[in-house]
């Protein structure tokens, strides 16, 4: 299942958090052009370096599918950034 919402949260410094909910498939959509054009250009990459390109794809497929669930978290100082893929 390909994840459907990414959540980023900033605690600033003055303890005052920002939330962004930012839905995946709308943002997909709007970026289809460049994604057909990496898609293209990846199996072009693959034939040159021998590698198969339904292999390939599908592992990469594999790995967007595991994202759900994934939460990272960076703090840099009083500064900390969160995101969750639902």
């Amino acid at each position: 299942m390909m994840p459907q919402l990414v959540t980023v949260r900033v605690e600033r410094p003055d303890g005052r958090p920002i939330r962004i909910w930012v839905p995946v498939l709308p943002v997909v959509l709007v970026f289809s052009p460049i994604v057909v054009l990496a898609v293209l250009a990846a199996a072009v990459a693959c034939l040159v370096y021998g590698v198969s390109v339904v292999r390939a794809l599908a592992t990469g497929w594999r790995i967007v599918s595991a994202l759900p669930g994934t939460r990272v978290d960076v703090e840099q100082s009083r500064t900390a950034v969160l995101v969750t893929i639902r």
